[in-house]
């Protein structure tokens, strides 16, 4: 048991090394520091405004309630389903090969999209469903 421990412990420290040299070349550090600051001002300039546009909208066009929560949670996880599919929806230029990006990203974010809705429809009717069937107090 004590030399597994050990053991996961060189580990460890071998890999905080590599890591740690990896640090060292300051293109490195710039390219990671670049891309924390990009994410940081993607994040408040975009993301923040247009989820708090969203949640205006939601309470402003009257969604009751018991929607709103599930409108919300499902916007939330088509714009991270959708942030994360950028990179392959938006790649530069033609498809040269076809083994680097092989599949339909397109059509399959599509899809994610409407099983968002499906999911978010299913648990809406339930909701309503429950909420009619409640016995008065």
């Amino acid at each position: 048991m004590k030399a597994t421990r050990a053991l996961a412990g060189v580990t460890g420290l071998a890999l905080m090394g590599v890591g740690a040299s990896l640090l060292l070349d300051v293109r490195e550090v710039t390219g990671v520091l670049l891309w924390l600051g990009g994410a940081a001002v993607l994040h408040d300039a975009l993301i923040a405004p247009l989820v708090l546009l969203a949640g205006l909208v939601l309470v402003r066009g009257g969604v009751h309630g018991g929607v709103r929560g599930p409108v919300r949670g499902a916007l939330t996880v088509a714009g991270a389903l959708t942030v994360v599919a950028l990179p392959v929806l938006l790649r530069p230029g033609p498809r040269a090969n076809s083994s680097v990006l092989p599949l339909d990203y397109s059509r399959n974010w599509l899809l994610a999209m409407v099983a968002v809705a499906m999911v978010t429809g299913l648990v809406v009717a339930g909701r309503r469903f429950t909420h009619g069937r409640r016995r008065p107090s």
